[in-house]
């Protein structure tokens, strides 16, 4: 089973780091000692600090607590005709997706990931020709082997949100479309943690489904590093607004759904399940 890529204490460094408040500030708002605000993000549960810490910060206390106390992750997800891999990069793992149509054989590529061997016996062994690769982002972890991908499929087109625009890919907005047979697609700009962060949102499987890259995670998000507000709006507007039974495809961590976000992301704190 893929792990959840943050806990409590990633959660609150992502915070603290997008509203610029660092550990002296935040342990004068809370009047209390910056070691104790130190001891919580290095893992500890000290859960009246972390209440205190989710409050100064605007996210959701009670889910942040649940996060710390590792109450949930996501239930396991089996969608037909998607498959997700979670590969290592460094000290981390990263995944890429392959969707396809049954009738066709045809299949989308989401993100590459770190190596070509594993996405490539997958493909090979269900006897699937790719029709188009997709990126999320163009963040190194999740474009390590294009090159490589591409080359051994025989150059399929590559499609790229136009402010992360890369030689060889075609550029797209927000708004464009594509379709395979009974699949179609649409993609978001989802920018914040980069600058031209895009999702995928697809129909035609047995459940709608969202491939998010970077801009949500389960139980948390990626880091704003080009705009924490951008970030947060556009997950609150174009994201989290998607119907509760939406499959949602990260770039880090297990698979989740919409539902499941409202309901236990700490990001969120206005949201619930419904």
């Amino acid at each position: 089973m893929v792990e959840l890529e943050d806990f409590h204490e990633d959660i609150l460094a992502k915070a603290m780091r997008g509203l610029g408040i660092g550990k002296s500030e935040m342990a004068s708002l809370l009047k209390i000692e910056k070691k104790q605000v130190e001891a919580v993000l290095g893992g500890a549960l000290e859960e009246k600090v972390i209440a205190g810490m989710a409050e100064a910060l605007g996210l959701s206390a009670s889910k942040l607590i649940d996060s710390a106390r590792k109450n949930w992750s996501p239930s396991p997800l089996k969608l037909e005709r998607m498959k997700q891999f979670n590969l290592p990069f460094g000290g981390m793992r990263v995944n890429s997706y392959v969707i396809w149509d049954q009738q066709t054989s045809r299949a989308w590529v989401f993100d590459t990931g770190p190596e070509v061997a594993t996405i490539l016996e997958f493909l090979k062994k269900e006897n699937l020709s790719v029709e188009s690769i997709f990126l999320t982002h163009t963040h190194g972890d999740h474009v390590a082997c294009l090159d490589e991908l591409k080359q051994k499929l025989g150059n399929p087109p590559v499609f790229v949100h136009s402010l992360e625009s890369i030689e060889g890919a075609e550029s797209i907005e927000e708004g464009f479309e594509h379709a395979l047979e009974g699949l179609s697609l649409k993609a978001l700009h989802t920018y914040g943690h980069s600058s031209g962060g895009a999702t995928f949102v697809i129909d035609g499987l047995d459940k709608p489904t969202a491939i998010v890259g970077d801009a949500l995670f389960a139980g948390s998000m990626g880091g704003g590093m080009v705009s924490y507000s951008d970030a947060l709006r556009n997950n609150r507007e174009k994201i989290m607004t998607l119907p509760a039974e939406t499959v949602v495809c990260p770039g880090h961590g297990p698979v989740t759904t919409i539902a499941e976000e409202r309901r236990h992301n700490p990001f969120f704190p206005e949201l619930t399940g419904s």
